[in-house]
């Protein structure tokens, strides 16, 4: 029981700190150490009985890992959106699009933009970094609420393109080493829910910003913004090459090297930015400085909050949360969805959500005959749906750290996008399955 409780309050504290602004690297470590301590953990290895789990070990066991796994997605994930945002290349392609379709469609531009890149292959991540400076020009350019700039490029992202049939992301292909399904798995019910999801994300969207605006909000310049003024542009068809280098390489890449296949696609980006705007660059000292330094706050910021997943994790009150979850009654896709959900905002990652839930769920379902492919398709989908809480290492990079916004501002357009869309998008495709 009192493991139980120290889960609980860590993890809502944590949700409560993030929102309100403090350090991810004090808050949490400090709602870890909850409920380490409740559930009788060890402060240091050194004092822990063998095989046992204590507070240091734990957490710096989820930090590092998520660091060693993604420090040079990140790095150069950031140096290309840098490259993007100082050549002026954003601001090219976004002054065309605001310019050819009109004000309207600069956020329809955007969301565009992210779903092509992540149903390419491109990280979550990466998106985030590489979409920003061209969502930021559109938005400005559009004289739109900067505030909606992270729930539009999330919406694009992690929603309906992640989860959909075919999507080279790792919520798509999980599934298929415990089921022995395919990435198409359950591909006509997976279109449905996906237009339905972009369809009602983007009517959404749309009605927030136009109460926004309509109640004054326009957007707000700020000084480490990139300046804007009459200085050369690249062409709009150039300063897109480098985003479809990104996507062709990563394309290209993605059977043989996974994710590691973002290295090299990255990288060609950047080199491409380099050779065709080298001359629109007023310098590479201050985007290489930013890029690197904004890369290391982001990914601190994201292993910070993988490290309370790591304690949580180990905890017996986790354990015994994960058992009650996925041994609830009624029909098996309902339960599967409630489970895998669950799970996924307990951890706040929809690929760790199905890693825990899915060695479970899968050999007690398909022992009762349900479909593969249509157990597949659910638990994709209903895995991100409260993933997407705050604590999510992706919501909190993809706010704070590339965005620079406040939880008070641009959460609740996220949490609508992120959370009920995708929520909503598990309901249908539970439901289609069942007809």
């Amino acid at each position: 029981m009192l493991s139980m409780i120290g889960l609980l309050l860590g993890l809502s504290l944590l949700i409560l700190l993030t929102m309100r602004g403090v350090e991810l690297l004090i808050a949490a470590p400090l709602c870890a150490l909850l409920v380490a301590v409740t559930s009788g953990f060890d402060l240091f290895p050194q004092l822990a009985t063998a095989d046992a789990p204590s507070f240091t070990g734990a957490y710096m066991s989820g930090f590092t890992s998520f660091v060693t796994a993604w420090f040079f997605m990140f790095l150069l994930g950031s140096l290309f959106g840098k490259f993007m945002e100082a050549s002026g290349a954003a601001e090219s392609v976004a002054r065309w699009i605001v310019g050819h379709l009109g004000v309207g469609n600069a956020i329809l531009a955007v969301v565009l933009a992210c779903a092509v890149l992540t149903y390419g292959g491109v990280s979550l991540f990466v998106v985030a970094f590489s979409v920003f400076p061209m969502a930021l020009s559109l938005f400005r350019a559009a004289n739109l609420p900067r505030r909606f700039v992270p729930g539009t490029i999330a919406f694009g992202s992690v929603t309906f393109t992640m989860t959909s049939a075919g999507s080279p992301e790792i919520q798509n292909w999980i599934p298929i080493k415990y089921l022995g399904t395919s990435p198409w798995a359950g591909w006509e019910v997976s279109l449905v829910v996906a237009v339905v999801m972009a369809v009602i994300g983007s009517m959404w969207l749309r009605f927030m910003v136009r109460r926004a605006l309509a109640s004054g909000e326009r957007f707000e310049a700020r000084a480490d913004d990139p300046e804007v003024g009459d200085r050369p542009l690249p062409h709009p068809a150039t300063g897109l090459l480098p985003l479809i280098a990104v996507l062709g390489l990563s394309f290209a890449f993605h059977e043989s090297l996974k994710e590691s296949a973002l290295i090299i696609a990255l990288a060609g980006g950047i080199v491409v930015s380099l050779v065709i705007h080298r001359r629109f660059l007023p310098g590479l000292h201050e985007p290489i400085a930013s890029g690197a330094l904004g890369a290391l706050i982001a990914i601190a910021n994201t292993s910070a909050v993988v490290g309370f997943g790591g304690v949580a994790k180990l905890s017996p009150a986790f354990q015994q949360a994960v058992d009650l979850i996925t041994q609830l009654p009624g029909p098996p896709l309902v339960g599967a969805a409630i489970a895998v959900t669950l799970i996924a905002g307990l951890t706040g990652s929809a690929s760790g959500g199905q890693a825990i839930a899915l060695p479970i769920l899968a050999p007690h379902y398909l022992a009762l005959d349900v479909s593969p492919d249509a157990l597949h398709r659910v638990v994709a989908i209903s895995s991100g749906g409260l993933d997407s809480l705050p604590h999510n290492g992706y919501v909190v990079t993809t706010i704070r750290a590339i965005c620079r916004e406040t939880y008070q501002g641009a959460y609740p357009a996220m949490a609508a996008l992120t959370v009920i869309v995708p929520v909503l998008g598990t309901a249908l495709a539970v439901l289609l399955f069942s007809l």
